[in-house]
């Protein structure tokens, strides 16, 4: 019954910003590590960003940072991928995914044990 559900995806013009949401049922959000990944057709999937459970530390590709911030609501059991700044090449099936580490996490999707179903996020004109 542990499952994360996303949802905010769609389609924008280049320089366009989108919330992603992952909501979690079965569990509690705080006492984990979240992690997004994403995949575009043909290529393999990446590592986004992450937040350790307490929030102490965040870790970003370098495609991304400047541009992309999670953060988490404890009342709504949610986290949230802020997307910023939007290019074509961000075009992607975005994932949340979590595990529980005992200290900060990694960009690593092996490492994760449980997965939200994704959602599209397409930038173009």
């Amino acid at each position: 019954q542990v499952q994360l559900v996303q949802s905010g995806g769609g389609l924008v013009q280049p320089g366009g910003s989108l919330r992603l949401s992952c909501a979690a049922s079965g569990f509690t959000l705080s006492n984990h590590a979240i992690g997004w990944f994403r995949q575009a057709p043909g290529k393999e999937r990446e590592g986004v960003l992450c937040i350790s459970r307490r929030d102490d530390s965040t870790n970003y590709a370098d495609s991304v940072m400047g541009r992309f911030t999670a953060s988490r609501d404890n009342a709504k059991n949610t986290v949230y991928l802020q997307l910023n700044s939007l290019e074509p090449e961000d075009t992607a099936v975005y994932y949340c995914a979590t595990y529980s580490p005992p200290g900060g996490c990694v960009l690593q999707w092996r490492a994760y044990d449980y997965w939200g179903q994704g959602t599209q996020v397409t930038v173009s004109s």
